[in-house]
């Protein structure tokens, strides 16, 4: 387990974007034997997009967050409250759900989502999370993957919630207008007087890369120079998001 553990570290070290992150997310759970998941997490802004990495089906997250599922999921309820991981199945043992509640369970079922293990997240400055791993059916194989890991499943939803908050929150919103972390990192440097070159060793990426950065940054925000960036950049007090 510490070998498969370090690697997803390492992973989540280089990890740059959401896709990054669903690989390593999908590396380590390939190799615990526990193959379906997803991570969610509330944003501290009502009214603001949940953050979800999964590897379900599309069409199904994608009705997830459409239908704003997560205010109603019961598995997601029950995460909220916190405490330690729980199974579920065709529902959450002892709770009768409302009809609304039901609905969540059967549409998952139609996308193979039958049953699973979720590990609630709440860190220190409250922030929810919650990571699931889920299977098709009631296999016997899938809990005891499950329970074989039990004690160190925690420590990898922990570990992939602070790397997301840390690397993807980094998003930034600069005057209304919201830069990827790559992005914003590309800018701070520029505002600091660094060339695309100097940034791509900076960085570690190609200097065409930090180009490629920089220009987005300008299309987003409607300038056409990098001064203009740099203007636009300082002036504004962006926010974590």
């Amino acid at each position: 387990m510490q070998s498969v553990f370090e690697k997803f570290l390492e992973q989540l070290l280089e990890g740059v974007d959401e896709v990054d992150f669903r690989s390593a997310l999908a590396s380590v759970t390939s190799q615990l034997d526990l193959l379906a998941f997803a991570y969610l997490s509330l944003p501290p802004r009502p009214g603001d997009k949940p953050t979800l990495i999964s590897n379900y089906p599309a069409p199904w997250t994608a009705r997830y967050l459409e239908h704003q599922y997560q205010s109603i999921d019961p598995v997601i309820v029950r995460a909220r409250v916190g405490g330690c991981p729980f199974r579920w199945g065709p529902a959450l043992s002892g709770v009768l759900p409302s009809e609304a509640e039901q609905r969540v369970f059967d549409e998952a079922a139609q996308f193979g989502i039958c049953c699973g293990l979720t590990i609630p997240i709440i860190d220190l400055r409250g922030n929810f999370a919650a990571i699931t791993f889920a299977a098709d059916k009631r296999d016997a194989a899938f809990f005891r993957a499950a329970e074989r890991y039990e004690d160190d499943l925690p420590y990898v939803a922990t570990c992939f919630h602070m790397f997301v908050r840390r690397k993807l929150s980094a998003d930034r919103i600069v005057d209304g207008v919201r830069l990827t972390a790559r992005e914003y990192e590309c800018a701070q440097w520029a505002a600091c007087g660094k060339t695309a070159w100097e940034i791509g060793c900076i960085l570690g990426i190609t200097r065409r890369t930090a180009a490629f950065h920089l220009d987005n940054a300008r299309r987003k925000l409607g300038v056409t120079t990098r001064s203009q960036l740099v203007a636009r950049l300082t002036s504004s007090k962006p926010s974590n998001h």
